[in-house]
């Protein structure tokens, strides 16, 4: 009689059955592709709900540019007789002269005074965006360069160099010719001095990242806020004009006293 064996199973394992970590790396790879798809959908979704916000904002900048800034700007930002051109000012610029009111202009002048503004702060960004889209120019400035934590001693002798000549030591202003003017930088914020040193408003120069770097502007920004903030340490600043100012309240009150005083000496003896 013929013996037929059948064949010993080895292991507790069944043949053809799954491995346990089979489906756990199943499971993990299926997990690992749903959230990539996931978060490459979410992404794009944001980028182009953020395209949309933008481009919605120099839409508005666009309409508002037209209705307010083109009579003198030219429809295309590309300047007429009676105003320059604004491609590549970037937006910094224009958040400076709308957002101190100078732009746009009450009348024609030396130059552009300071006036109540006349946009809100949507309306500003929505022109900034605009006239930024137009050609790349200086951007708004980061808030880490706006906090006044930096280097007041530096930012002095920065201000002494560079600023002082015509805003004067205090940053009381002085004037300039052909009835021109610097401006008191007392109480100007610390954005709207940050985009005048990148955009050189006016008369003023540009000072751009190779000739003063941005966290020595910063530095400026805290002596500038630093004079707001404590009082002159002599007592009355007569106008933070220097000596002449000194000069001339002596001359006129001192001298006057010892005039009046002699006089007074003299009718009292006759």
């Amino acid at each position: 009689m013929t013996t037929i064996s059948t064949p010993k199973q080895t292991g507790g394992r069944k043949a053809g059955r799954r491995s346990p970590l089979a489906s756990v790396a199943l499971i993990a790879i299926g997990l690992l592709f749903t959230g990539g798809a996931y978060a490459a959908f979410s992404t794009s979704t944001a980028s182009a709900e953020t395209n949309a916000a933008s481009q919605q904002t120099v839409g508005e900048g666009q309409k508002l540019f037209a209705a307010n800034c083109a009579t003198c700007h030219g429809l295309e930002a590309a300047g007429t007789e009676a105003g320059p051109s604004l491609i590549g000012v970037g937006a910094a610029s224009v958040d400076f002269q709308v957002g101190t009111g100078r732009m746009p202009m009450q009348l024609n002048g030396p130059q552009a005074e300071k006036k109540a503004v006349q946009f809100t702060d949507e309306q500003i960004a929505s022109l900034a965006a605009y006239v930024a889209s137009l050609a790349p120019g200086p951007a708004l400035p980061d808030a880490s360069l706006l906090d006044g934590e930096g280097d007041a001693a530096n930012g002095a002798e920065l201000f002494r160099i560079n600023c002082a000549m015509c805003h004067n030591v205090a940053g009381a202003g002085g004037a300039l010719t052909q009835g021109k003017y610097a401006p008191a930088l007392a109480g100007v914020t610390e954005k709207h001095i940050y985009e005048a040193m990148v955009t050189g408003p006016q008369n003023m120069p540009v000072f751009n990242d190779m000739n003063i770097s941005p966290e020595s502007k910063r530095d400026i920004i805290t002596y500038l806020k630093y004079l707001d903030n404590n009082p002159s340490p002599g007592g009355f600043a007569l106008g933070a004009l220097g000596p002449v100012s000194e000069g001339l309240f002596l001359w006129i009150f001192g001298l006057g006293s010892i005039v009046a005083l002699t006089v007074w000496i003299t009718a009292k003896s006759n």
